[in-house]
């Protein structure tokens, strides 16, 4: 009897060591992101995620309000009037030793797709928010051959292309051509100037100044040709002289309605809040 329970004992030993030793093989061979496109098709913008190993058997999309980080739960930033968060699970984005096999943010230059960032890579979950110019219908779906998730948006709006003004590597003010939403001009461009350069445009050597900032909000354009816009999640120039000011006086100004731009910090402060004249807050100067 005593032999019989240390028999069963030990068989019950082993069963239980042998349970963690398969639950990493596993969650190691989990569908592999690989990469992050997308494209604009007639009547949509089509995002794909690559895979390798197959595709995650779930696949969650649902509008949020905001793009919370997993496992962290801060809130992530990302230029858009909409945020269409994607879950997929099982997967993983990176390798074995902790490298990541997928892009963390990428900017797009489609008409409604302006960013898309990875939110989430923990426990065999792995999270992406696409940032669009509008809320519209979208279609998900599969495809092999190789494994990818395609995630189709509607584009039934009208947009003109627009010069948006990004830093170069020499410290001068460039415009590169974006997609604009005519419903909305002065959101579209300031979207597209935080959404920043694309992958092509950054290997050019345009890059955004944020001067600290994240996002903006307050923006209107009143009758008297002034356009009003505040920065949120931070200000400051560095010391230097080149700041985001410099990249949206232009971006702005463009607009027919608009001669003076007026920069307010999170404070509502600005230099000069009256009067046709451009106006920077304190915290933009050198």
């Amino acid at each position: 009897m005593i032999r019989r329970r240390l028999g069963l004992l030990v068989v019950a030993c082993l069963v239980a060591l042998a349970v963690p030793a398969v639950a990493p093989a596993s969650a190691a061979f989990a569908p592999l992101l690989t990469g992050v496109r997308a494209s604009h098709q007639p009547g949509f913008d089509r995002v794909v995620f690559d895979f390798y190993g197959g595709v995650p058997s779930s696949r969650q999309l649902s509008y949020v309000t905001d793009l919370i980080a997993d496992p962290r739960g801060n809130e992530i930033y990302l230029a858009g009037q909409a945020i269409l968060q994607v879950r997929f699970e099982p997967a993983r984005g990176h390798k074995e030793d902790g490298t990541d096999t997928a892009p963390n943010r990428t900017t797009f230059a489609l008409p409604n797709v302006l960013t898309v960032v990875q939110s989430g890579d923990f426990e065999g979950v792995v999270t992406y928010g696409i940032g669009l110019a509008k809320k519209q219908p979208y279609r998900v779906f599969t495809l092999s051959n190789p494994s990818r998730v395609v995630v189709d948006i509607d584009t039934d709006f009208s947009w003109t292309n627009r010069p948006v003004w990004f830093f170069d590597g020499n410290a001068d003010l460039r415009s590169v051509l974006r997609p604009i939403i005519t419903t909305a001009p002065a959101h579209g461009l300031m979207d597209r100037l935080f959404a920043g350069p694309t992958s092509g445009e950054k290997a050019q050597g345009l890059r955004f100044v944020a001067s600290a900032a994240k996002f903006y909000s307050d923006l209107t354009v009143s009758s008297g040709e002034v356009a009003r816009v505040r920065l949120r999640g931070g200000c400051d120039s560095g010391g230097s002289t080149a700041t985001i000011a410099d990249e949206i006086f232009p971006t702005l100004k463009q607009l027919p309605n608009v001669s003076w731009v007026k920069i307010y910090d999170y404070y509502l402060h600005t230099e000069n809040p009256t009067g046709q004249i451009d106006s920077i807050p304190e915290c933009l100067e050198p």
